[in-house]
């Protein structure tokens, strides 16, 4: 089957709207972004089928371009990137797919979790604590490097409250965040392939996404924290 592929037009849109971000241009121009909408949302379509055929894909959605602005500093009225996320079904499965368009190559491709929950966060890290070799056997798989090369996300500056700055494995201990992301270029945005390569790319961090399901429903001892 054919995929939708992204057009210069889309990309010519977002370049523009960077340089005229304010709502008096963007009335003038919303035909080109209801275009560039519906383009999106077909591409997102096709991601979330691809994905579908490997994973239990519960729900998938093109972000509002329309930026929240009542708490941020920046108080620009739109974003100059489309987003696309893909939630997997159930409490068992854990872990969001993420999809960024944004032109100059900061259009990124992944998944992870990037705010867990406090206990979450502690489950986590008790299960690095006891236990690495999991982690690192998924962070070192060959596909994991090609597309991601190493572990993203945030960390402590020393060591997490109540873990040993001396353990072994202090290094993934300190994360607050755990993501992985490939970038792609415009061209690469822009190819026909590029909707396959996508879904290779979100193929790779299942293992991952595995892992982090596995230790976030049960617990120390193995038994399940859901039915």
């Amino acid at each position: 089957m054919k995929h939708p592929v992204i057009p210069k037009s889309s990309f010519k849109f977002l370049k523009d709207l960077s340089k005229n971000n304010d709502r008096d241009w963007f009335a003038k121009h919303k035909p080109k972004y209801e275009e560039a909408q519906t383009n999106m949302k077909l591409v997102k379509d096709a991601i979330g089928q691809e994905m579908e055929k490997v994973d239990n894909i519960e729900k998938t959605k093109l972000y509002r371009i329309y930026r929240d602005v009542r708490f941020s500093k920046n108080k620009l009225p739109y974003k100059n990137n489309f987003g696309i996320s893909l939630s997997r079904a159930t409490k068992l499965l854990r872990g969001s797919y993420y999809i960024q368009i944004e032109p100059g190559g900061k259009s990124m491709v992944g998944g992870g979790f990037w705010a867990p929950n406090p206990a979450d966060l502690k489950l986590i890290r008790q299960n690095i604590e006891i236990d690495d070799k999991p982690l690192r056997k998924i962070m070192k798989a060959a596909k994991f490097k090609k597309y991601f090369g190493e572990l993203g996300g945030e960390k402590v500056k020393t060591s997490p409250k109540g873990f040993d700055k001396e353990h072994p494995a202090i290094d993934l201990l300190r994360h607050k965040q755990f993501y992985a992301f490939r970038t792609f270029t415009d061209k690469e945005v822009l190819d026909p392939n590029f909707v396959s390569e996508v879904a290779k790319t979100l193929k790779a961090i299942r293992p991952f996404f595995d892992y982090m399901s596995e230790i976030l429903t049960t617990d120390l001892n193995g038994v399940p924290l859901y039915e």
